[in-house]
């Protein structure tokens, strides 16, 4: 793609072809641009113009590390994708998702329906759904016990024990506790992912972030899933999540729930830059 081009057209995300957005403005996009649909068949694209010499590739490559040039572009691609996902289905695209012109976003389409169709079909069954769940440690260690078949009978037998023995069963106690952290906190993890499940189309974990990106006073990230969940059966995954919080909150966990939030996690394009 020429870096001398006057205009970028910028794609935010896939919509269906027939998608009727008459009911209300469409969100300002990127640099306080006007978004618009470009229809092709049985897709659309929801797109805006911007000036080719701001978004040129090498241009978006050198700012794209500069937060407070990135941060208020983050903020309204998701505020297009999530007004779009607020009224019926929609494929988030990357950021900087990029093409000449009218020409080449047709092109994608059509190079594309297939996948972007198959996608559509995907998303349009719910809305998505984020949890991270934290583990404390000291609240998990003075519980962990009543988790672990293993450290409950242990703890059974120091308080069984005479007062010489006791202290050393204690001792390992307090030392076999730290080794069960992993393997409970396993469990527990996968129980939710399951439990939560059962209510959701679809559901999927994504990577931990690196320790940086952890909150010392939350605990430790042990979990970052995503949900997709109809809105018929957001009802019972919302009970089925408040019982996993009552059960585990305060006991060595901590939750934080977001949503809905567009489908980033269940729409999976191929997309790139068109390089006309």
């Amino acid at each position: 793609m020429s870096s001398t081009l006057e205009s970028i057209w910028y794609v935010y995300g896939i919509v269906p072809g027939g998608a009727d957005f008459t009911s209300g403005a469409l969100p300002e996009g990127l640099d306080d641009a006007g978004v618009a649909v470009e229809r092709r068949g049985d897709l659309a694209a929801l797109v805006s113009v911007l000036d080719g010499a701001s978004y040129a590739p090498s241009r978006v490559e050198e700012s794209s590390g500069d937060v407070e040039w990135l941060s208020p572009r983050a903020t309204a691609h998701d505020r297009v994708l999530t007004w779009a996902s607020d009224r019926g289905a929609v494929v988030p695209l990357p950021m900087f998702s990029l093409f000449s012109g009218r020409d080449a976003v047709r092109t994608m389409l059509d190079d594309r329906s297939a996948q972007l169709s198959s996608a559509l079909e995907r998303v349009k069954r719910g809305r998505e759904y984020a949890l991270r769940v934290y583990r404390v440690d000291a609240e998990l260690l003075d519980v962990i016990p009543e988790m672990s078949p293993r450290l409950r009978e242990l703890a059974e037998q120091a308080g069984s024990a005479s007062p010489g023995q006791r202290y050393l069963l204690e001792r390992k106690l307090d030392g076999e506790k730290r080794g069960e952290l992993r393997s409970v906190t396993q469990q527990v993890v996968d129980e939710i992912v399951e439990q939560l499940g059962r209510d959701a189309a679809e559901s999927v974990r994504s990577p931990i972030p690196r320790a940086a990106d952890r909150t010392p006073a939350s605990g430790t990230m042990v979990l970052n899933a995503a949900f997709l969940v109809a809105p018929s059966a957001f009802e019972a995954f919302q009970r089925t999540l408040t019982s996993i919080v009552e059960r585990h909150d305060q006991r060595g966990f901590r939750f934080d729930f977001t949503g809905p939030w567009p489908p980033y996690h269940f729409s999976q394009p191929s997309t790139a830059d068109d390089g006309a």
